[in-house]
């Protein structure tokens, strides 16, 4: 498969904190999960240095980012970044390059398997489907200080 089609396809898959939407096309993800289209999407990196090419990760932050686990941070200009570091996840993320990632169900609701079977294009399966887990951690940097949002 093109890496042109695969960056318009969206993905249901296992992420690091829950079942969730993959996909660089954030118009489509918008469209499915019914969002309004001014809220930003967290955007999965496979590593730190994918990270520097997006963004400048303020020097008193880099130590807390590289040791980061299930943790997403905001950065001073809006956009949300989250490294991937669970193996099955991270292998999608590789392919892609980078990703938008958000949970698979309409904004505001609750989680509805055949709502998100039927709303993506490709359907990856693990071994072992974790489920449901506790959502990432977000915290809200400047140059200054951090703000544990949730």
């Amino acid at each position: 498969m093109s890496s042109e089609r695969l960056k318009t396809m969206v993905f249901l898959t296992q992420t690091d904190t829950t079942i969730g939407f993959v996909s660089q096309n954030a118009d489509r993800l918008t469209e499915i999960k019914q969002r309004p289209p001014h809220k930003h999407y967290i955007k999965a990196l496979p590593s730190l240095q994918s990270l520097k090419t997006f963004t400048r990760v303020p020097e008193r932050h880099k130590n807390r980012i590289r040791r980061a686990k299930r943790s997403t941070f905001i950065f001073p200009d809006g956009h949300s970044y989250r490294v991937i570091r669970e193996t099955n996840h991270l292998q999608l993320i590789q392919k892609l390059g980078w990703a938008y990632t958000t949970s698979a169900n309409i904004s505001g609701r609750p989680y509805d398997k055949a709502f998100a079977e039927e709303s993506a294009d490709v359907i990856v399966k693990f071994p072992t489907q974790k489920g449901r887990q506790s959502a990432s951690q977000i915290f809200k940097l400047n140059n200054i200080s951090i703000k544990r949002i949730r």
